[in-house]
């Protein structure tokens, strides 16, 4: 009864611990790509953090794919960032400093690889999400995610 008693008086306290339901609401977003045409890219936002859709068109896979590895600051293959060759989700945060790159609005700037860039110190990001030119050490993160529908995802 002790034991019983003992359970009973720690639970509440132990169960307090858990996240909320509004920070499990957080840990993941759900996403419908039906909408996205093809070249064109959308935000969502997932942690409090932009996450950048792209629907790749051909000539913009075809670009990524054809990438020396010896070309790149931090290598990755395109194969390996995406699970589907048209679909790019990444982390829209910059890994040089935190700004958020520009080239998701039609006119913005997509530097010279056509990606990404950042205007605050000049990095530049290729079709992939990696970095080509400037003082960003690292590709642009992809986050966790699954189709969970052909046209659907789940960041997170």
């Amino acid at each position: 009864m002790g034991v019983v008693a003992t359970g009973a008086a720690v639970w509440p306290l132990a169960d307090s611990m858990n996240p909320s339901a509004e920070v499990l609401a957080l840990a993941s977003t759900e996403v419908d790509l039906s909408p996205v045409a093809e070249g064109q890219r959308i935000s969502v936002f997932w942690r409090g953090k932009p996450v950048f859709v792209d629907r790749r068109t051909a000539e913009q896979i075809k670009a990524a794919e054809e990438v020396p590895m010896d070309e790149l600051p931090d290598p990755q293959l395109d194969e390996a960032r995406v699970q589907k060759p048209e679909w790019l989700v990444l982390v829209g945060v910059c890994t040089h400093l935190g700004c958020i790159p520009l080239g998701q609005k039609t006119g913005e700037p997509r530097g010279e690889y056509g990606g990404w860039f950042c205007p605050c110190h000049g990095s530049h990001y290729d079709t992939s999400g990696r970095i080509r030119k400037g003082p960003a050490p690292l590709n642009l993160e992809v986050p966790p995610y699954s189709f969970v529908e052909d046209e659907v995802i789940l960041i997170g």
